[in-house]
Order: structure tokens, then sequence, then C-alpha cells
């Protein structure tokens, strides 16, 4: 792997690397960026807003690529909690596995996790899409408002608790539905959405939308009804 400007985590800080990527003007030519010995360090790439690609050669801490626009930001290793956390567009790949609270209210872009990710994986999803390969853990997509999660494998307890108009799609088994989650029949438009998410993942052709599930909100939250307290 190779960039035109290496950054070096063992000689410089982390607030140097991000100074350096946010003075960068949308025009730059300084488009390549490679982060070498990150060593877990936290908030790798965070705030970007120009259409760079920065890659980082191993793995990233707490809030890695958090608040992204427009850059594409790859992880050769795994990431630590909120990874892509309220990221608005660009592309965040982590090629390991994710901690806790993955994209974490992102409006906009893509994350895809070559492995698994932990609890609350697209936690407040309000638009982004979130493409696990692996497995997600418990509360995945808690109180997501819009955007897609689409899981390869399983998806732990609680799934899609309090949601609202986001769509999940899980191609293993979930092992329990939070509240107001129900399983939706896939219509048509469905199966087209998840492929296009599908071919935007580079897993066309891969995997097929006929493998999945589909869940979404039953609606019986939306207003306070007494009958429903407990489910409060």
């Amino acid at each position: 792997m190779s960039a035109p400007h290496s950054f070096d985590l063992a000689q410089h800080s982390v607030r140097e690397l991000n100074a350096a990527l946010h003075a960068l003007a949308p025009s730059t030519n300084a488009t390549g960026w490679l982060v070498q010995n990150p060593d877990g360090r936290h908030a790798l790439a965070a705030g970007l807003d120009v259409p760079v690609t920065v890659e980082i050669a191993g793995h990233a801490g707490y809030y890695c690529a958090g608040m992204n626009q427009h850059a594409t930001v790859i992880v050769h290793g795994s990431a630590g909690t909120g990874v892509a956390e309220n990221m608005m567009s660009g592309r965040v790949h982590v090629q390991g596995d994710a901690s806790q609270s993955a994209g974490a209210t992102a409006h906009g872009g893509l994350l895809l996790i070559d492995g698994n990710a932990s609890a609350r994986c697209g936690i407040s999803l309000k638009g982004a899409d979130i493409v696990v390969k692996g497995s997600v853990g418990h509360m995945a997509a808690f109180m997501a408002q819009a955007g897609t999660l689409v899981v390869l494998g399983d998806a732990g307890d609680s799934l899609g608790d309090s949601i609202y108009e986001a769509h999940l799609y899980v191609r293993g088994r979930v092992a329990s539905l939070g509240a107001d989650c129900i399983e939706v029949p896939m219509t048509a438009a469905d199966r087209a959405e998840l492929q296009e998410k599908l071919q935007a993942a580079g897993l066309d052709g891969q995997v097929r939308p006929d493998e999945f599930r589909r869940y979404g909100s039953g609606r019986t939250l939306y207003h306070f009804h007494v009958d429903n307290a407990a489910a409060y």
C-alpha cells in the first residue's frame, strides 16, 4: 500500500495530522494520505470536509472518521467506539471489526465494516447507509430514524428497538426484536434498494437480496397510548 502523502504518528501527533487534513482546500491536489503507526489512537481523520482518501495502516481508536464529509477513510484494521459517528457524506471502510456505536447518528454516506460490529451499531441513524459483512451486537439501529442497515451475518438482541423509518436488512438470525420493530414483507422497491446498497459496498453478485429479511417500525409508539405504556 502506498500514498503520495505519508504521515507517521510515531513522529507526529494526531492533532498535527488532523490540522494538516483540515487545512486542505476543496481543490487540493493532495488527495491521497497514508497514516502510519496509528496504534489505536483516537479521533483519527475526524472532521474531514474535502474529497480526499485517507488510509490508516493499522487499528484506530475512538471516533475515527467522525463527522466525515466527502472524504474516503479506509482503516486497515479494526476501529474503536463511534467510528464514522455523525458522518454526513463520503465513505468509511473498516477492514476489521468495529466496536460499539458504529455509525451513530450518521446522516449520510456509506459505512462499510468487513468484520463484526458490537452493540448499538447505527444508534439514532439519521440517513446514512451501514453495511456489515459480519454480525452486529445487541440493540443495533436503536432509535434509527432514517437510512439503512444491512447485516450479512446475525443480529443480537433488541434489533431496531424504538425504530422510526430506517430500513433494516438481515441475512442471518435475529436474536430478538426491540420495541415496535417488526418483520416487514419485502417489496420490489425494498429489493431494489437493498441491491443498490450491496452494489455500493462491492457485494453485487456475491449475495442476493432475496437472502435477506427486512425489518422496520410497527408504528405503534409514534404517539403515546396508555396500552403501550410499558414499551416506552
